[in-house]
């Protein structure tokens, strides 16, 4: 019975995260294709994961409310369209799918593994199985994350850099029919008002210390891991031993990916250390990980730092997921996940702003000092 539910889980969960990693490595180039400069593309990201931050803070309650299949079926809808927008060569609708992407970011990191959680539960499987679900779900989207690149190259070889966009749409449509028929419906907490759900969640962070260095943790991590996606490329491209070569930069990509499915299978191998101090180990390490670019310019040191820092992210994955399924309510799960998205988003697009004005080896240096203060403030 759990088999059957977890292949069920997993096929639409890696679906959807398909057509997200389908769509990554030619949205700048479609831009660029389109004619737009440096400061408009920036634009276009920034006003992004400002959607995401300002709608990650409603989209939450709506989900616990109305929820979490429905919601899925709204993720789908609204990432198509999304899709859509990048047919047009405009940008005020470029920049509305700009809108749309933020919107089904924050759904697509919340309503999948809510939805899991809740079912996970209510047919009484063990917390070691739901463990087993996060590491599979962090090493297979690994894979997929490689053969997405893949086929996302070769389709823009073959039919132009909008290719990837209308195969992701198909991959959503597909996702929302089996949503739609084969999910049951879950939900937080359905008879309390917005607000209400709101308020709760917010208190839960505020005055539950172990939930709010959850939080802290994951907005420091993954506010340097996304940072970190814009930050590699050029410190490889400006190092003194690369500059005069063309980096293959799809296949460090793929190694990048080898990495993250190491680290999740290194998760099951260190399942008798608990997943409190495996995090704090994490941290450590990512930190180290940043420090490296700043010190040496040896571009193999920092490749392989790099390399160091991908697989402390395949490790981070099911170890925070089975701490939010630990600690987080489930009335609240949806709400509580969308609102450590917030200042998450926020730390990129103040990140993002500021790429001219601070070196690269001072953007890791922040980077840095963002995951040691995520370590001490840990509990």
């Amino acid at each position: 019975a759990f088999k059957k539910f977890q292949n069920k889980y997993l096929v639409i969960y890696l679906l959807a995260m398909a057509s997200d990693w389908l769509q990554g490595p030619y949205v700048y180039a479609l831009y660029e294709s389109y004619g737009f400069g440096k400061s408009d593309i920036a634009i276009l990201f920034i006003f992004g994961f400002l959607s995401s931050l300002v709608f990650g803070m409603f989209v939450g309650p709506v989900i616990d409310k109305y929820g979490r299949r429905f919601m899925g079926i709204i993720f789908g809808i609204l990432y198509s369209l999304s899709c859509l927008t990048k047919i047009y060569n405009n940008f005020e609708i470029l920049l509305f799918g700009r809108l749309l992407g933020g919107i089904s970011t924050s759904l697509l990191f919340s309503v999948f593994e809510s939805w899991m959680i809740a079912e996970h539960n209510a047919n009484g499987f063990s917390e070691e199985l739901l463990s087993s679900t996060f590491y599979k779900s962090t090493l297979m989207n690994g894979v997929i994350a490689i053969l997405s690149g893949l086929w996302a190259s070769e389709c823009a070889s073959r039919w132009g850099y909008v290719s990837p966009f209308l195969f992701a749409l198909g991959l959503l449509i597909i996702c929302s029919i089996l949503i739609a028929t084969q999910w049951n419906e879950n939900y937080g907490d359905s008879k309390s008002s917005l607000v209400a759900t709101f308020k709760t969640a917010f208190h839960s962070i505020t005055n539950d210390p172990v939930i709010c260095s959850l939080g802290l943790t994951q907005s420091l991590f993954e506010a340097s891991m996304y940072s970190f996606v814009f930050l590699w490329t050029p410190t490889l491209t400006e190092s003194p031993q690369l500059k005069d070569f063309k980096l293959p930069f799809g296949l460090i990509f793929a190694t990048f990916m080898v990495c993250v499915m190491i680290g999740s299978s290194f998760f099951t191998l260190l399942s008798k250390t608990s997943p409190e101090t495996l995090i704090q180990y994490i941290l450590i390490i990512s930190s180290t990980c940043f420090i490296i670019p700043c010190l040496f310019k040896n571009s193999i040191l920092v490749y392989l730092s790099f390399l160091v820092f991908e697989i402390c992210c395949g490790l981070y994955f099911p170890c925070l997921g089975t701490l939010r399924s630990k600690y987080i309510p489930e009335t609240i799960r949806a709400t509580t996940m969308n609102l450590f998205r917030v200042p998450l988003n926020l730390l990129v697009v103040v990140s993002l702003t500021n790429t001219e004005k601070i070196s690269t080896a001072g953007h890791f240096l922040v980077l840095s000092i963002w995951l040691i203060i995520a370590l001490v403030h840990y509990r």
